[in-house]
């Protein structure tokens, strides 16, 4: 065999084997990922034609694939559309999914490697595919009672069990009807989407979840949380000045509401909402030690839920004014309603922050478990003694500070208001963050934008009451 020759059957060699391992990789490293692109139009036209699993509360489905005579075999159906939106999100032929739709696709369809043996049986008995049904950790009383209680104000609520860090209640306003989305009539399922997308209040944006805003003074948790980490106790004395120069400025930074003296306890400055007493704490404490507790919280990464969740943000290298506003939430502190529920919940649990989860267990069409949940621990955020402590001055906000709106009868609340400037355009926002003792649960109020006069919005006056009724409707 002559040198060409040679270089020829080499390369043909090459290229041989080339396909042989582009043939293997994709069925062995690709293929779920290939079978579950919302892009793939061939496997899209046959999930549409099989029977997709619920998304359930209870036994309730939320989410649902009921027989159509149409294009497609099936149509998917969502009960209480826009209340279960940020959780179930949308299944749609020309626009994808989101929400849980999305992140459990592949047991939605019957596709995931948990159901081969399911699928095989199916093959072999010639009997049509369904997919596994997704059992939530949500509440449906919860769920009702934060969507009635926010009306017609824009923003979110997020309730969980902060003993295990199952979610109770997700609920974002303004919201969309993802049946408009999921419609076999394509056409009318493009215009809802042109509707949508560019819609006054960004109806479908998971204020939840995936939106993170200034907390304001309910990042006070927070920096209360490292002061008793670091020697301080609720009765320590701190300077409360009527105002605050900030250091290295001529800004003052003011107190919205009377701290009862110039130096008073940090219970007492905690349960008043004074901010320039907890900006001196910051100052004392500097920016690390109040970055490593937000860290410890959960800040700085994804806190997951199975789906897309945004991380809150501690900035990186404040200077002491920008510290001094930070340890009040403000400056470029930014938190999900999510995230500011998980850290209630680290306080009411004695400390240890639990993962917080959406998903129970999914179930293929026989019942049978495909997966559980179990609850995990995040972290220690602060030790046992000094969350009791925290609890206690949560506590005094509610009974005698900033937050009574919040009180429920016979239950032991503890919790933090919040009202959070943004830009001299914009209102504030306002927020309560708290927990409630049997039931036993956490909960994140923010109110992004209310139709009222813009020296009426307060934390408390606001958000204080939908805190109120979904510890009511779990009683």
């Amino acid at each position: 065999m002559n040198r060409p020759i040679r270089k020829v059957a080499v390369l043909a060699a090459l290229l041989f084997f080339a396909l042989l391992a582009n043939i293997t990789y994709f069925p062995l490293f690709r293929a779920d990922a290939l079978a579950n692109d919302p892009a793939n139009r061939r496997v899209r036209d046959a999930q549409f034609a099989q029977n997709r699993g619920a998304i359930l509360v209870g036994n309730t489905p939320i989410a649902s694939s009921v027989p159509d005579k149409g294009v497609f075999a099936y149509q998917r159906v969502y009960t209480d559309g826009p209340m279960w939106a940020p959780v179930t999100g949308y299944y749609s032929y020309e626009f994808g999914r989101t929400g849980l739709e999305q992140t459990y696709n592949a047991e939605l369809a019957g596709t995931s490697d948990s159901q081969f043996l399911t699928r095989l049986m199916d093959t072999l008995s010639g009997r049509q595919r369904e997919g596994a049904s997704i059992i939530t950790t949500l509440n449906a009383k919860a769920q009702k009672a934060a969507w009635d209680a926010l009306g017609s104000m824009q923003g979110a609520v997020v309730a969980l069990n902060y003993r295990t860090g199952a979610v109770l209640a997700m609920v974002t306003k303004p919201s969309y009807d993802p049946n408009r989305l999921a419609s076999v009539d394509l056409t009318k399922a493009s215009d809802a989407w042109n509707s949508l997308k560019d819609a006054t209040g960004s109806p479908m944006a998971n204020r939840a979840t995936q939106e993170i805003y200034p907390p304001g003074s309910t990042f006070k948790l927070v920096t209360a949380a490292a002061a008793l980490e670091n020697g301080m106790s609720p009765e320590t004395q701190v300077d409360a000045p009527l105002r605050l120069k900030l250091p290295g400025t001529n800004t003052y930074l003011p107190n919205e509401t009377n701290c009862g003296g110039t130096r008073i306890s940090l219970i007492q400055a905690f349960a008043v909402s004074c901010n320039t007493a907890y900006a001196n704490v910051g100052l004392g404490l500097g920016a690390d030690k109040l970055r490593a507790q937000a860290d410890a919280f959960g800040f700085g990464k994804p806190l997951g839920l199975g789906f897309t969740t945004a991380a809150s943000h501690f900035p990186v290298s404040p200077n002491e004014p920008e510290t001094a506003l930070s340890a009040i939430g403000q400056y470029d502190v930014a938190a999900s309603p999510l995230q500011m529920a998980v850290v209630a919940g680290g306080i009411a649990n004695d400390g240890v922050v639990m993962q917080p989860y959406l998903v129970q267990e999914v179930r293929s069409p026989s019942l049978q478990v495909l997966e559980s949940t179990t609850p995990k621990k995040l972290s220690q955020a602060m030790t046992a003694q000094h969350a009791h402590e925290e609890q206690r001055m949560m506590q005094a906000v509610v009974t005698s500070g900033t937050g009574t709106r919040a009180q429920v009868p016979g239950v032991t609340i503890g919790g933090k208001t919040g009202t959070a400037q943004t830009i001299p355009s914009r209102p504030p926002y306002a927020w309560f963050v708290g927990y409630a003792q049997q039931p036993d649960v956490a909960i994140a109020v923010f109110i992004e934008s209310v139709n009222i006069p813009r020296n009426d919005i307060a934390g408390g006056a606001l958000a204080g009451p939908v805190f109120a009724a979904v510890v009511k409707a779990l009683q």
